[in-house]
């Protein structure tokens, strides 16, 4: 029963399309297909490719538009030697050297051991504020420590990768 109903509804589809707006061909033992432009010709087709190009180009142009630049006073940070459940703070400072407000919209550790805190207000153009990253680490955990903290903002590339390290004894 299911492979009639299979069946009939694939007679169905198919007999649905007009043959003729496809178009088949054999080259070079290669089967192709393509479903034909109806009665539009090649030059009408390359104009409204163009015409999709200069609106996506425009598209692109105005999301850009919407984007700052910025710059961190460094992207790694070096807490040197530190010990066990101890609170190791230091501050990104972050400054918008674009011309549209920056918008920090998250910070994500890479660890449970690090806490990053963002700015919650859009930085001006040319202002600075700080993103503050506190490391923890926690017992057992010794050795070369290598964390990253991910800036997303309204930036392009929209995500910033930062460093923190130490020698955990």
């Amino acid at each position: 029963m299911k492979k009639t109903i299979y069946l009939v509804a694939s007679l169905l589809v198919f007999s649905a399309c007009d043959s003729s707006s496809f178009k088949v061909t054999k080259q070079d033992n290669e089967l192709n297909s393509a479903v034909a432009s109806g009665s539009q010709t090649e030059e009408e087709l390359s104009a409204s490719l163009k015409d999709i190009q200069k609106e996506e180009a425009e598209r692109e142009k105005k999301e850009l538009e919407s984007y700052t630049t910025l710059s961190f006073n460094e992207i790694e940070h070096d807490y040197g030697k530190v010990k066990s459940e101890t609170d190791n703070t230091t501050n990104f400072i972050v400054t918008n050297t674009g011309k549209k407000p920056l918008i920090i919209e998250k910070v994500e550790a890479s660890c449970g051991c690090t806490t990053p805190e963002k700015p919650e207000k859009p930085i001006l153009p040319g202002k600075s504020d700080k993103i503050k990253v506190v490391f923890h680490p926690k017992p057992g955990q010794v050795g070369d420590q290598n964390k990253t903290i991910t800036v997303t903002s309204n930036t392009s590339p929209r995500l910033t990768l930062l460093k923190i390290k130490a020698f955990v004894n």
